[in-house]
């Protein structure tokens, strides 16, 4: 009797069977039909992902799913070694071909010609041959020697970028942002529920079942309109739909499945800092939509009191109903235990000034070069600015770094239009700052 046992590894996210002897025909067939995939080398079958069918036929198969006991570090030198065992096993044979070889000219040592006509000639001819075929199988084992190492350390590279912080970061946003997927067609599955609910007459029905945000199937609609289908049927099956998206198994263990992922990345970055800065309607916003809440809108109650709100209920790892009411600390710990770190504030960009400069020229710094660029100042109104292209206006920053200045093709050049230089613009008709004391210090300097 076959035994199987199953394992899954959340580092790679794969599942993987163990069988203590060959399958029979049709358990084969269904394994392979699930997508698993036989590893000669590990004697076992992958998938590449999980999937609820996949773990439903590793249950029925194995009776249970236990955790990887071989880590991916693991797997990826075992790979490695055999990778380097091919290449160790070329090198021999370049090294056994190359002998070969020289063994073989031996025959044509000092220049020893070819008798054309002699009774050698064939003898000597077949040994020629013999001699050029192992040299260029010296030369092929010899470049498969660096083929191989290569992909030796290509496996090891990819275990250990697998594991960077940085990869591991990026991975958990894109975790995240199927959770959001996952989470939008239960929100969708909502707001069509309470549509319908709204929807009492034929007339209303078959206006409505048209509408994306209906969720009816393609071809409903022509159905109704052409008497086909009784309204009262077609707005019956939409909303049963939409319950089955709500209630069914599938999408509540795809989102398990991804919860359960995403705490384990986290645990592997590190531990969640616990978020110890102000709390606001947006941040919550920010947090709540992040975790896939449709459309969430945040205030503030009270001294320390906050209640973020939505059109669809939230995910049921945040709260349960469409509003959730709670403490500064309480959200605190929330975001904590949902490994949500707020985004750090950028800096502040210098102000852009608007000043008339001593000499004529403003020095800012060119940020394609590392050099400084002296700009002409030009004097342009309001209008005559705003009459220049978008893309052809920006800021520069100055050489100090403390101050930002406007600019703009130089619109008093004399020539094509593309051979114009950038100058600085002075807004003539806005209020003008003062001279910043660094150019002042400059100017004076000089």
């Amino acid at each position: 009797m076959t035994m199987i046992s199953a394992t899954y590894s959340p580092e790679d996210n794969k599942l993987r069977l163990y069988a203590s002897s060959r399958l029979d025909a049709e358990t084969f067939q269904r394994v392979k039909e699930a997508g698993f995939k036989w590893a000669p080398k590990q004697e076992l079958f992958v998938a590449p992902a999980w999937s609820c069918a996949r773990e439903d036929l590793a249950l029925e198969l194995a009776g249970e799913i236990e955790p990887e006991e071989m880590t991916l570090a693991e797997r990826a030198q075992m790979k490695a070694d055999r990778l380097d065992g091919i290449a160790d096993k070329r090198a021999a044979q370049a090294s056994a071909f190359s002998r070969a070889a020289d063994d073989l000219s031996q025959a044509f040592y000092m220049g020893q010609p070819i008798l054309v006509g002699h009774h050698s000639e064939r003898k000597a001819r077949k040994t020629q041959e013999r001699m050029h075929s192992a040299m260029d199988k010296a030369s092929k084992a010899h470049k498969a020697i660096g083929y191989w190492h290569f992909r030796a350390e290509s496996v090891e590279r990819h275990a250990n970028r697998k594991n960077d912080p940085r990869v591991r970061a990026r991975r958990i946003e894109k975790l995240l942002s199927e959770l959001r997927d996952l989470q939008r067609g239960i929100n969708s599955a909502y707001k069509a529920l309470e549509l319908w609910e709204k929807m009492q007459t034929p007339e209303q029905i078959a206006a409505f079942i048209g509408h994306p945000a209906s969720l009816a199937r393609s071809g409903m609609w022509s159905e109704v309109d052409k008497g086909e289908r009784d309204p009262f049927d077609a707005k019956a099956a939409v909303m049963d739909g939409c319950r089955a998206i709500i209630e069914g198994p599938n999408r509540a263990r795809w989102i398990s499945h991804t919860l359960n992922r995403l705490s384990y990345e986290r645990e592997m970055l590190g531990e969640v800092p616990r978020y110890a800065g102000e709390i606001t309607p947006t941040l919550l916003q920010m947090f709540v939509r992040a975790h896939g809440a449709d459309k969430p809108k945040g205030a503030k109650v009270d001294a320390d009191l906050f209640t973020v709100e939505c059109e669809a209920p939230l995910p049921l790892h945040i709260g349960d109903g469409k509003a959730l009411e709670l403490s500064g600390d309480e959200w605190r710990d929330l975001m904590q235990s949902c490994g949500y770190v707020p985004p750090a504030k950028k800096p502040a960009k210098p102000p852009i000034l608007n000043f008339k400069a001593p000499s004529g020229k403003v020095s800012v710094q060119n940020p394609y070069r590392r050099e400084v660029d002296e700009l002409p100042q030009v004097e342009l109104t309001k209008a005559e600015y705003a009459a220049i292209y978008s893309e052809q206006r920006g800021t520069r920053l100055s050489t100090c770094g403390e101050y930002r200045v406007r600019i703009a093709p130089n619109p008093k050049h004399e020539g094509p239009r593309y051979q114009a230089g950038w100058a600085a613009i002075l807004i003539t008709d806005q209020k003008q700052h003062e001279i910043p004391e660094t150019l002042r210090q400059t100017e004076a300097a000089q």
